[in-house]
């Protein structure tokens, strides 16, 4: 058969049965997508119900039909727990919960209300507001003086999507201007902006346990791909020994981080608004680490400079 042709018609189907549907054809196969709710029951039947394309394969890509072992369940509940991907997100429920307060003190302290702070703290944008500053703090920027100026500079009265707008503008004015090492807190695995100005000490002992546990995994998948080489390995280039193995470190924790299993090295660019920036951040320190000298170049280099002196 060189093209298969498959009606996707319900997300109960399984993985296993979509894989089968979309590896028959020898050239393409392609596959169709039902989005009505006829695979429902009359009275299941709900107008608020949205069907779209993804949602019913992203149902399909996880009803996994084929029935595991008790060792093999206990083995994928551990690689789960033990992700980067489940640890970053618990460091971001922690990191939320603990710079709450802090975050609403410097936007009361640009003269925001009480009031204003409290209704912008209940919306989804807030989240992604305190990830950014976070995220520009761990790369070394002033945000405890920056964030009350932007506020009392903006004309933010009435503003729609306040939580918006301030990362605008704060994405804005950090563009212009490069942060200071001095006052970089990092990122945990090459990822995550580590907090700062957690006091409460419980918060501070569990976030500094799991940046431990996120760096032993990253350890143990990076020798993982060098040892038993990854299909995209061979896509990183040829460079010395340190700049390779940065370079697999870089790419093990972004592929853990958001699940990527296809055989190129980032897989697809991403529409995620936060799993794009974690993507341009490695594809850019993949090129900078592909541009790096060899050792035998700085070796050159340095012999040179000796002269010099």
């Amino acid at each position: 058969m060189t093209t298969a042709h498959a009606i996707v018609s319900s997300p109960e189907m399984t993985r296993e049965s979509f894989y089968v549907a979309m590896t028959r054809g020898r050239e393409s196969n392609c596959a169709y997508i039902a989005t009505g709710q006829h695979h429902l029951e009359g009275h299941q039947h709900r107008d608020d119900l949205h069907i779209t394309v993804q949602s019913i394969l992203y149902g399909i890509l996880q009803h996994v039909g084929a029935e595991l072992s008790a060792h093999d369940t206990i083995t994928a509940e551990q690689e789960t727990w033990g992700s980067l991907a489940q640890l970053a997100a618990e460091c971001e429920t922690i990191v939320q919960e603990a710079q709450q307060h802090r975050w609403a003190s410097l936007l009361e302290h640009g003269e925001l209300t009480t009031e204003v702070v409290g209704e912008l703290v209940e919306t989804e944008s807030f989240g992604i507001l305190t990830t950014e500053l976070r995220r520009l703090e761990a790369a070394g920027h002033g945000i405890e003086q920056l964030l009350p100026r932007v506020v009392q500079a903006g004309n933010l009265e009435g503003v729609d999507d306040l939580g918006s707008l301030l990362r605008y503008l704060i994405q804005k004015i950090t563009s212009t201007y490069p942060p200071s090492p001095r006052r970089a807190a990092g990122l945990i695995a090459g990822l995550v902006p580590r907090a700062t100005g957690v006091t409460d000490p419980a918060m501070r002992a569990a976030l500094n346990e799991r940046e431990q546990l996120m760096g032993e995994r990253l350890d143990a998948l990076t020798q993982a791909a060098i040892e038993q080489p990854a299909p995209w390995l061979p896509m990183l280039g040829n460079l010395d020994h340190e700049s390779r193995k940065q370079m697999v470190r870089a790419v093990a924790a972004y592929r853990d981080r958001w699940g990527i299993t296809s055989t190129s090295a980032l897989g697809a660019v991403p529409a995620d608004d936060a799993q794009r920036i974690d993507y341009e951040h490695t594809r850019d320190t993949l090129t900078r680490l592909s541009q790096a000298p060899d050792d035998h170049t700085r070796e050159v280099a340095q012999r040179r400079d000796e002269r010099r002196l």
